[in-house]
């Protein structure tokens, strides 16, 4: 039998398969803003600013220890139209073009002011107070890199620069199937055999913010007819989720029901905990590759396997260049136990730097996971953790 994978080695091979969805030009708005990317790198229309301008409200002064006269004003918008001549300054506000001939801002606070005569209590360094002409960026410059998310900052910017709209990946389609003979739908009646289809409702709250609708093809019974035609509903997709049935026991049938669909399985089985039966695959399709990531039916594993692969996929098929989760370093709370062979992920809740477990660890136990505001990272091989001690943290913001 194959080793496992190492959880890097897996986001890499899945994040390689990311589908290609296309790209369209969007007029800048600020509904574009949060799970949109630039599908190429954009470089300045223009220079930013223009010209010198005053970074203070104050007196654009020409060069020299004064006394200056004041021969006129410049505000934002509204330029002075002249040059300063030796002995001369201006009015200036912030933003305001400083006129030729001027050296820097006397600012309003060191200025003392007799008719149209200006001194300085504390004299100004030359270049103090001015913002140089294209000290932000300059025409032609790169402005904003392939994958970089828009934000409003990133906004801002992108129309500072010029631009009025940004060529963006469009959004894949997804489609989540949770597949179990024990499933029953929400808020359907239960036997003591059943339990509520309740992975398909999780997962598509998962990926909703970034892609917004979610096609929801389940709960369907371990049968390879039903399969076989939720399958088919997920002909367009661009990726499809699955939950449950992708391990390889008697009524386990997505693997078989994926192969008989002519999807390829690519990789399966991560050194993970909870997590270890996670299955990639592919399809090509009349439009490109589909690709299946197949999650574990225990709950908590189709949770955790979601934030580290299936939020990471759909980010990189979006255009994001940074598309994995980020951990922070928080500090234990209380003991934890020394790790085995696979890396494990434990529930767990912050406060104030600090990290403890959110409850029971078992990978059905949905109580402890909704109590849970982030995963400790715990790699294969771990000594125990003291009180006080450094862990890697993942925040659960939805990924």
């Amino acid at each position: 039998m194959s080793a496992l994978l190492t959880l890097e080695e897996a986001q890499r091979r899945l994040l390689a398969l990311a589908p290609e969805t296309g790209t369209a030009p969007v007029d800048i708005h600020p509904r574009i803003t949060g799970n949109r990317y630039l599908a190429r790198d954009m470089v300045a229309l223009r220079t930013q600013p223009a010209a010198d301008l005053s970074a203070m409200d104050g007196y654009a002064i020409a060069p020299g220890r004064g006394p200056w006269r004041r021969v006129g004003e410049s505000r934002a918008g509204a330029p002075f139209g002249g040059a300063l001549e030796p002995g001369q300054c201006v009015r200036i506000s912030t933003g305001a073009h400083m006129p030729p001939g001027s050296e820097s801002v006397l600012i309003q606070e060191n200025a003392q002011v007799d008719g149209d005569m200006v001194t300085a209590s504390e004299l100004p360094a030359p270049g103090r107070h001015v913002r140089k002409a294209g000290f932000d960026f300059r025409q032609g410059d790169c402005i904003l890199a392939r994958g970089t998310a828009c934000t409003p900052a990133t906004l801002a910017l992108a129309v500072a620069a010029g631009h009025a709209n940004l060529p963006l990946v469009e959004p894949p389609r997804i489609a989540v199937l949770d597949s179990g003979d024990e499933l029953v739908p929400p808020g359907q009646p239960c036997g003591t055999h059943q339990i509520p289809a309740s992975n398909g409702v999780m997962l598509g709250a998962m990926l909703h913010p970034l892609v917004g609708a979610v096609e929801a093809l389940g709960p369907v019974a371990d049968d390879r007819a039903a399969l076989a035609a939720a399958l088919k509903r997920a002909e367009d997709s661009h990726i499809l989720v699955t939950s449950g049935g992708a391990s390889v026991g008697d009524h386990d049938l997505i693997q078989q029901a994926l192969k008989d669909w002519g999807a390829t399985i690519a990789f399966w089985k991560v050194a993970i905990k909870p997590g270890k039966p996670l299955m990639v695959a592919t399809r090509e399709a009349s439009w490109g590759r589909q690709v299946i990531l197949g999650l574990p039916g225990n709950p908590v594993s189709s949770f955790v396997t979601a934030f580290l692969f299936a939020l990471p996929l759909v980010r990189a098929a979006m255009g994001d260049a940074s598309p994995l989760p980020r951990a922070v370093t928080m500090r234990a709370a209380e003991p934890l136990p020394a790790v085995g062979k696979r890396r494990e992920f434990l529930r767990a809740v912050s406060n104030g730097g600090e990290v403890r477990l959110a409850g029971s660890q078992d990978s059905s136990a949905l109580g402890a996971l909704a109590a849970a505001d982030c995963l400790i990272d715990r790699p294969a091989g771990s000594p125990a953790v003291s009180i006080g001690e450094p862990v890697c943290v993942f925040a659960l913001g939805n990924g």
